[in-house]
């Protein structure tokens, strides 16, 4: 978690870390059923386990708990990833099968991503833009891979627009499910991306 970012009270980082899980996984649910701007902090202190005074320990504001919410989504993914992706001596099946687990992993965070897309723009301009740059870091990773397989065969924008395309191919699984998925199955919404990945390829 970023200190920079959200403050607390208590010095013990082991505990801030242990606590913010708490109020992560509290705040999650709570979000994902009633939304952001209909949860109090006095329900999130509950779902976590916290007095109210306790959980202002650690967080200053609701808008606190939302901007960790979104870092802990973030890491996730990234975490994903860097599971999957090897940049060294890569093959080209490698390369999509790292793709194809990165989407069928969006399947698995399904409302998370949608919590994402609904709420980001709750948080307030400093916060916001630091959330998009996480999700930039995640672009990053797909395009560093992209880069090392595809570099004699790409330019750099094409890169850069394949790795963003793929990114949010996984996303769209996600926020675009109220549709999608009533005609597809994940399977078939996979393979369907990576034919028009295999184009670029």
């Amino acid at each position: 978690m970023s200190e920079d970012q959200i403050r607390s009270s208590v010095k013990d980082q082991e505990l801030v870390m242990r606590r913010r899980k708490q109020i992560i996984e509290g705040a999650m649910r709570l979000f994902q059923e009633k939304g952001f701007h209909r949860t109090t902090t006095r329900e999130i202190a509950k779902e976590s386990g916290f007095s109210i005074g306790t959980l202002y320990e650690y967080i200053r504001t609701k808008e606190d708990v939302l901007f960790l919410v979104c870092e802990f989504v973030h890491d996730r993914v990234r975490d994903q990833l860097t599971e999957t992706i090897s940049v060294e001596n890569p093959t080209m099946e490698s390369l999509r099968q790292a793709i194809r687990q990165y989407l069928y992993f969006m399947d698995t965070i399904q409302p998370e991503i949608l919590m994402l897309y609904q709420e980001t723009k709750s948080l307030n301009k400093e916060k916001r833009q630091f959330v998009l740059g996480q999700e930039q870091k995640v672009v990053g990773m797909m395009e560093e891979l992209l880069n090392v397989c595809l570099k004699e065969k790409r330019s750099a924008k094409e890169i850069h627009f394949l790795a963003n395309h793929i990114v949010v191919s996984g996303h769209m699984w996600c926020f675009r499910r109220w549709l999608i998925q009533k005609e597809f199955t994940l399977d078939e919404y996979v393979e369907l991306q990576m034919k028009q990945v295999d184009c670029w390829l």
